[in-house]
C-alpha cells in the first residue's frame, strides 16, 4: 500500500514540475551561511534551483552530488555567472547550521555560489514550490520524509523559470551548460 501511495503522488509531482515556465514572486529566505537570500539579490544572475532537505533517504543525496557536477562541469568550461539555490522542504529540521553540515559532506567547487534556503514554514514553502515551480512537496504521514519534486530549474536573470531538467538520473548536463550560457550571453 505504501508503495502504491508513493508511485501515485510521485506521478502527481512528475506532471506538475512538466508544467510551463513562471515568473518567482519575491521571497526573503536565510541561507546555510545565515545570511538573508532574496529574490532581489539574485537578479542579474542566473540561477539553478531546486527542492531539498538534509535527511532526505531518497532523491536529494544523488541530486546534491548531481549539482556538484553540474558546478564541476560548469567551472571547467570557466562559466562563473550563476548561482545554485536549494530550497529545503523540511524547515523545521533544517537550520542553517545543519544545511551547512550537509553541503560539507560533498565535494563542492565553489560553495560561495550555493544558498541552502530555510526560515519558512512548511506549508509556505509547499506553496512557494506550486505557484513558482509547479512543484509538489508534501510530507509523507507514514515517516519523517517529504515527498517533493526531483526537477532542477534554470531560472534567468529577471527571475523567470527558463527551463527545467531531470535532476535525479539522466540530468542532461550539456542542455543545461548550454541553456546557462545562452542566458549569460544573452542568447
Amino acid at each position: 500500500m505504501r508503495y502504491t501511495y508513493f508511485l501515485a503522488l510521485l506521478s502527481l509531482v512528475l506532471l506538475l514540475t512538466a508544467c510551463g515556465s513562471s515568473t518567482i514572486e519575491d521571497f526573503s529566505y536565510t541561507d546555510h551561511r545565515g545570511e538573508p537570500v532574496s529574490l532581489e539579490d539574485l537578479k542579474g544572475t542566473p540561477w539553478l534551483a531546486t527542492f531539498m532537505f538534509t535527511n532526505c533517504e531518497t532523491v536529494c543525496p544523488p541530486m546534491t552530488f548531481n549539482l556538484s557536477g553540474i558546478q564541476e562541469e560548469l567551472e571547467a568550461e570557466g562559466i562563473e555567472d550563476y548561482k545554485i539555490v536549494a530550497f529545503s522542504v523540511d524547515p523545521t529540521v533544517d537550520t542553517p547550521e545543519t544545511m551547512q553540515d550537509y553541503l560539507a559532506k560533498y565535494s563542492v567547487p565553489d560553495e560561495s555560489k550555493w544558498h541552502l534556503l530555510t526560515g519558512y514554514t512548511q506549508p509556505e514553502i509547499a506553496e512557494f514550490a506550486k505557484d513558482n515551480f509547479s512543484s509538489f512537496v508534501k510530507n509523507d504521514p507514514e515517516s519523517d520524509q517529504v515527498i517533493h519534486g526531483t526537477a532542477f530549474y534554470l531560472v534567468d536573470q529577471e527571475g523567470t523559470v527558463a527551463h527545467n531538467y531531470d535532476g535525479f538520473e539522466d540530468v542532461p548536463i550539456e542542455e543545461i551548460k548550454e541553456d546557462l550560457r545562452g542566458l549569460i550571453e544573452g542568447k
